[in-house]
């Protein structure tokens, strides 16, 4: 037997725009709109579009899978297939297993009733039974961190504690097949973590999970294959790294500005270790980026400088040629400047985005940058966290007791906590 929980086969899903008029009240004014503003009525074909178009892939038991995308590239609409709230337009899929849904947390809570009560309601909806529910309570309401309101309407829950409450229900569901739309970034800090213990020991009790997130981090963290959506069709499905790292390769593309117009052009960047190109590293790692200039016109005074951002955005390492006492340098047209960085990455675990720009700093002009140029990603086999890795070593570490005679004082200090027999 194959060892696969999820299989989808040539999967499509088609929406139409506007509106769908399922009644005669409806219909009737919409008919008569479209007759004076001169509408084709029989555009229906103009109005559909495919949210889905031809995914097939399969997930192996235990196995957690990535979905990455855009807005709109259609990963939520695959999920909501896979739990059988729509059907899909063509193809199909096999799923092993009791599945459950973290995708719309909440989703059939009612206003007017207590935490208590939507939880059991809740809980129902996502298939467990009031035994199973009863069973649980305790533990859901302990995860929630709400038993101080679990009898209080949700209406006078605020957003965070309504999310909260939605998680701890449908993380007691037990599944073989979990879905996770977008949801780890739900309340607090602390309950932030949490949420990413729970779908830890998920993945490590066998559980397969389909995650989708625009947390690339998050996405590097639990998964080890995964696919890239745009506009409903699959671009990439692979190892997560190399996935991730075409999806912000093709995100830096989209949104550069014509290059046509440009004096001076980066034409291409690589990061490479020992033996060629790589995007996955182990902490503390040699690393070489490899960059190319061409001129377009002549401009002179150029820097080139190198940078490095984390998953949030922020800079974590920044330097220049020029800064590095190299000088600046002029290109004629047709010229190319090739320059090699090599880095040394004391980073932790995580994903990190190398960029390269030119630049020349008295006028402070910008001629060309690669945002991020790449992605990388660094493992660490201790949990070291934070921008840089220092390596870390115990190099001592010990208990020095009190002496039997100190410790034979301490038992007659009044109040002390040892016993003491009266004489």
């Amino acid at each position: 037997m194959s060892d696969a929980a999820l299989r989808l086969e040539h999967i499509y899903k088609k929406f139409r725009k506007g509106e769908v008029y399922n009644t005669l009240r409806d219909l009737i004014p919409a008919l008569t709109g479209k007759m004076f503003s001169q509408r084709d009525l029989s555009s229906r074909d103009k109005r559909e579009f495919w949210a889905l178009e031809d995914i097939s892939f399969e997930v192996k038991q235990g196995e957690a899978f990535g979905i990455i995308g855009p807005n709109g590239a259609g990963k939520s609409t695959m999920l909501k297939l896979l739990s059988r709230v729509m059907k899909p337009t063509r193809g199909s899929f096999t799923l092993r297993g009791r599945c459950s849904a973290l995708i719309e947390l909440g989703a059939g809570f009612h206003q007017d009733l207590t935490g208590r009560e939507n939880a059991y309601l809740y809980g129902t909806i996502l298939g467990m039974t009031r035994r199973e529910i009863a069973a649980k309570f305790d533990e859901i309401v302990e995860f929630s961190g709400l038993a101080e309101f679990i009898d209080t309407p949700i209406k006078r829950y605020s957003s965070g504690m309504y999310a909260r409450l939605g998680f701890a229900v449908a993380s007691h569901v037990n599944p073989d097949v979990l879905l996770v739309d977008e949801i780890l970034s739900v309340g607090d800090y602390l309950f932030q973590l949490k949420c990413i213990d729970y779908m830890k020991k998920v993945i490590r009790n066998g559980a397969t999970v389909l995650f989708v997130s625009h947390n690339m981090k998050t996405i590097a963290e639990f998964c080890q294959q995964c696919v890239f959506l745009e506009q409903g069709r699959p671009l990439m499905i692979g190892p997560v790294e190399e996935v991730i790292s075409s999806y912000m390769n093709r995100s830096r593309l989209s949104t550069q500005t014509d290059q046509s117009s440009k004096q001076v052009k980066i034409s291409k960047v690589t990061v490479r270790n020992q033996y060629g190109e790589c995007t996955k590293f182990q902490s503390g790692d040699k690393a070489w980026i490899d960059v190319e200039v061409t001129g377009r016109t002549r401009c002179s005074k150029l820097s080139l400088s190198v940078y490095i951002t984390d998953d949030k955005a922020q800079s974590i390492f920044d330097t220049s040629t020029e800064r590095l006492g190299y000088g600046n340098f002029t290109l004629n047209e047709g010229d190319v400047c090739k320059c090699t960085v090599e880095l040394i990455l004391n980073l932790p675990n995580g994903l990190f985005h190398p960029s390269v720009l030119v630049y020349r700093y008295d006028t402070q002009t910008l001629y060309d940058k690669w945002e991020p140029a790449t992605t990388i990603q660094v493992s660490y086999d201790r949990d070291v966290r934070g921008s840089v890795n220092c390596f870390p070593q115990i190099t001592r570490h010990e208990v020095c007791r009190m002496p039997e005679v100190a410790l034979a004082a301490a038992s007659t200090v009044p109040g002390s906590e040892r016993n003491h027999t009266p004489e």
